[in-house]
């Protein structure tokens, strides 16, 4: 019995392997952020021979990231959770498979160095400028500290404006009141920006890696995308391990100076892992709360967005 078990075991490994999908034929699109993921990608080495072709996507923030992906322009998608949170509230098709641990210090609230503005309270009765859209993380971490320093959301007047465009113009002295996020915010900061607040205490610092449905009904891009968060795992657990490689690298392939590349890299991500329970319950939290405040178009259920099955293994340094 024991032998018939065993063959019959085998018999099934052999069907499995000889079932594995070719993936020779397979194009992922690959949805970036300001080049984040595929700076550490190729600092670290991990999308060398792939068995499918790729190509990289970037945008530069979010809200243009999740409209390609709503016309299947992109396989995948990496961003805060308020953003994906945003999307599928507004119909865009995605999953999340595999969670990114951040760091909220990634996030902040700036004025410029000579401001008189020296406390959140100060904000009141201000013109605050979010980056990138409605539905940002910087706009989470904006009502948050808002709440911690006592005012009301209504005490300041909330612009939202892409993170280029607002760059100029803070660099430029015609923004008061910036909240934004890394890069941009470690760009800032290294030009003289002053942190009035970040997110540490405030957010829950989590983002998703995300594809859409119709590419994980597809068995080989499925195969393929579970392959690419493999590699992303090992990259975020390779700069976690060589953060002063990273940060070399990371300016070479953005043309940062070396002062923001370190300070950016440094609080980048804390590694990759599957979705899990907790961070679904998290990420609920913070869709009741924006659904509440209307932000959200309508209701997310954080778990039927999950996917914990495409990627299952946790990458170690």
């Amino acid at each position: 019995m024991k032998r018939l078990l065993a063959t019959l075991g085998l018999a099934l490994l052999l069907g499995q392997a000889q079932a594995a999908p070719d993936l020779s034929g397979v194009t992922l699109v690959l949805g970036d952020q300001a080049r984040g993921l595929r700076a550490m990608m190729e600092a670290a080495g991990t999308l060398e021979g792939t068995p499918y072709q790729y190509r990289w996507a970037n945008f530069q923030g979010a809200a243009p990231l999740f409209e390609a992906q709503r016309v299947g322009a992109v396989d995948t998608s990496y961003a805060g959770d308020l953003p994906v949170l945003m999307a599928a509230s507004g119909g865009v098709p995605l999953k999340l498979i595999a969670t990114n641990v951040g760091y909220p210090q990634a996030n902040g609230l700036l004025v410029q160095k000579d401001s008189p503005i020296r406390s959140v309270r100060d904000l009141k009765g201000r013109t605050v400028v979010v980056s990138s859209a409605k539905g940002s993380i910087s706009q989470h971490l904006l009502y948050a500290a808002l709440e911690e320093a006592g005012l009301k959301r209504e005490d300041v007047t909330v612009k939202f404006v892409l993170p280029t465009d607002a760059s100029a113009a803070f660099n430029a002295g015609q923004i008061d009141a910036w909240a934004t996020f890394d890069p941009y915010l470690g760009i800032a900061e290294q030009h003289g920006a002053r942190l009035l607040r970040d997110g540490q205490g405030l957010t829950t610092a989590l983002g998703f890696l995300t594809a859409t449905p119709a590419s994980l009904e597809d068995p080989a891009k499925r195969a393929a995308i579970a392959d690419f968060a493999g590699r992303l795992a090992q990259a975020r657990a390779w700069a976690v391990a060589h953060p002063q490689d990273y940060a070399r690298v990371y300016a070479e392939l953005t043309r940062l100076p070396e002062g923001a590349a370190v300070a950016i890299s440094t609080r980048t991500s804390r590694g990759l892992r599957p979705v899990q329970p907790a961070d679904v319950a998290a990420v609920q939290q913070v869709a009741d709360l924006f659904s509440e405040l209307q932000v959200l178009p309508k209701p997310v259920d954080v778990a039927a967005l999950a996917d914990a099955s495409v990627f299952t293994q946790e990458a170690k340094p």
